[in-house]
């Protein structure tokens, strides 16, 4: 039954999700994955299963495929198997079967050739790296007020700038902390650190953790070399666990802890492993905490005192992406009536010049008009940049912003210098410092879902909003196009769903407990070791995904998923959607909703009666 209602499914593809692989249904049937996909099959054989073909090389011929009504046999010996297990009863798994080593080689291949035919041509580039994607239903026709962040919301800037903040904090570290000059020969590594990793202060180890606090193994390092994995579970009592609540605060900072959550700690987290690497190489004995707090003041210099807001309005095109897309979003939805509002943390000159320069060039296409106390958001926005916003407010000190009472807002001028007098109203086309969302809420009365705000930043950006506000909150992740980008090559693909279904195998086949068929079990384990090894290199070889550890969310999509009620790569892909539209999560199912999981349909343990009808419900 379980092969006649597969065929059925002509039009479905097989997606990953939890312990199997889910049903859905293809959105496109033409992609580059047309070309011969059995000779890309060949080339993509594993160690593990170049092992299973010298297996039937050796005599072990591959078994044809089963009929239906043999395969309704098995499934029926199946169940019967694993209902007498959850009652108690533990049968004989080798009862009746002559030679389990074969049994088991026959149903591992029977599963590749299964999993092979259900993998379409059009199975690739089913994801848009440009779509919004929902973790709550959200309409944004009820949304009457739009907020945003300002850096890598509004503003996306080239990598450039994170070799310019790693050299600056590494020679502050040598000229004004006295750290050696051979840290020198040290030079930004792109690639090598993601965002989301957590930091042991105590221990000089930046390493990947999942979304239940297990460190992800293999993705562990002092300095720039890995840390073996027994390595590691010796340095935490045994275990592959960190209690967070123990050593990290709320906002991802506390005294033995801390997460990296936005994209400008990609420098901090390479220097922090370059000077490590130093002190190891070298045999100089240094003390972690000090590393650590020296680290973060001198990255902290070379934004609190300005140098990086200098080298970017000195160079805008070198380090500032164009924004045409931003400002087409901005403009559209002032056309249809939307207010809007900037708070960022960065300084009034600096957010000013960036935007004007910038949308002057994009909208008008005339040249630049230079003037000193106009270079600021004109990069950006236009000349009259301040009447898409209604409200412009700097150096607002998030996540502080949001829960701090104390702080009044001040009013500035167009040269930066601050009003002494009492704000009782926030003007349209006026810039604010500081201040605080109470006051903020208090003096405009936005409340409530009709506002939605984006940002990059989970902690200092959304959460107090998500959480404390109700405020309807859209995350900013650059990082999503490239990640989807991977995803949809045919290479993925293929190595996600043979992973899925061998691990339903191993799952449902461990109870042959034999010397041989334990021999044929480790094999299929070190196959699924190289398949998750391989999947996790092909997003960053030091820590893969930063969505994913193995088959678990990482801590960051686990607060991705808590703090944002949608994200996308980019506020561009708005422009994709209409103004009204209304996004639906879908519906993921939980591991005991999903009665189409992959492993239960190869591995002959499906029970579901009726399932060339339930093809067609999901």
């Amino acid at each position: 039954m379980a092969a006649v209602g597969l065929k059925a499914a002509s039009s479905a593809v097989w997606k990953g999700g939890g312990a199997g692989l889910q049903l859905v249904v293809a959105v496109s049937s033409h992609s580059r994955c047309s070309r011969d996909r059995r000779s890309a099959g060949e080339a993509r054989l594993s160690c593990g299963q170049q092992r299973a073909r010298q297996h039937h090389s050796a005599g072990q011929s591959q078994p044809p495929s089963p009929s239906a009504g043999s395969k309704a046999k098995r499934a029926a010996e199946f169940s019967q198997a694993t209902t007498a297990a959850s009652s108690g009863h533990q049968p004989n798994p080798v009862e009746g079967i002559v030679d389990p080593k074969s049994y088991l080689w026959a149903r591992y291949h029977e599963m590749k050739k299964l999993v092979y035919d259900l993998l379409p041509p059009g199975v690739c580039n089913l994801l848009n790296p440009a779509a919004i994607y929902a973790n709550n239903e959200i309409s944004l026709g009820d949304v009457e007020i739009y907020g945003f962040d300002y850096d890598y919301t509004l503003a996306q800037y080239s990598n450039l700038l994170h070799s310019m903040i790693f050299n600056t904090a590494r020679d502050i570290l040598i000229e004004h902390y006295k750290y050696p000059e051979g840290l020198r020969g040290y030079e930004y590594i792109p690639g090598f650190a993601i965002r989301g990793l957590h930091y042991d202060v105590h221990k000089s180890l930046l390493m990947k953790i999942d979304a239940f606090h297990y460190v992800q193994l293999g993705t562990a390092y002092q300095g720039l070399k890995p840390v073996p994995d027994d390595e590691v579970i010796e340095m935490y009592g045994g275990t592959q666990h960190i209690p967070l609540y123990q050593m990290s605060d709320f906002y991802g900072k506390g005294p033995s802890i801390k997460q990296f959550m936005d994209i400008f700690s990609l420098p901090e987290m390479t220097l922090l492993s370059s000077v490590t690497d130093y002190f190891m190489t070298h045999n100089i004995e240094y003390d972690q905490v000090h590393l650590f707090k020296d680290i973060s003041d001198a990255i902290k210099d070379v934004h609190v005192k300005g140098m990086m807001y200098k080298w970017i309005e000195k160079d805008m095109e070198k380090y500032i992406l164009h924004g045409d897309e931003t400002y087409a979003v901005l403009n559209r939805l002032v056309n249809h009536n939307k207010k809007l509002f900037l708070i960022t943390n960065s300084p009034f000159s600096f957010v000013w010049v960036f935007v004007r320069i910038h949308f002057v060039q994009t909208v008008a296409r005339i040249q630049i008009v230079r003037e000193d106390s106009d270079k600021g958001m004109k990069h950006m926005v236009g000349k009259d940049w301040r009447d898409l916003f209604d409200m412009v407010i700097v150096q607002a000190d998030k996540p502080n912003f949001f829960t701090d009472r104390r702080k009044p807002f001040r009013k500035m001028d167009e040269k930066g210098s601050l009003h002494w007098d009492k704000i009782s109203k926030l003007e349209k086309g006026k810039i604010y410092k500081q201040g605080n969302l109470f006051d903020f809420l208090r003096l405009t009365g936005w409340r409530g879902s009709k506002v939605l705000y984006f940002g990059d930043h989970l902690y200092s950006d959304l959460a107090d909003l998500m959480l404390r506000h109700g405020w309807r909150t859209g995350a900013i992740v650059p990082e999503l196009e490239t990640e989807i980008r991977i995803i949809n090559t045919e290479q993925y693909m293929h190595s996600l769903t043979w992973q899925q279904a061998l691990t339903g195998l191993l799952e449902r086949m461990q109870m042959y407990q034999d010397a041989e068929s334990k021999q044929v079990l480790l094999e299929w384990m070190e196959e699924r070791q190289e398949i998750r090894s391989l999947t996790k290199n092909l997003f960053n070889p030091q820590f893969g995904s930063i969505f994913r550890t193995f088959h678990n969310p990482t801590y960051f999509s686990r607060r991705l998923i808590r703090f944002s009620d949608i994200y996308m790569a980019s506020i561009s892909c708005l422009l994709n959607y209409d103004v009204n539209f209304t996004f639906y999560p879908r519906r993921t199912p939980l591991q005991h909703e999903a009665p189409l999981w992959m492993d239960q349909l190869c591995t002959g343990c499906m029970k579901t009666p009726f399932l060339e009808e339930m093809v067609h419900i999901r």
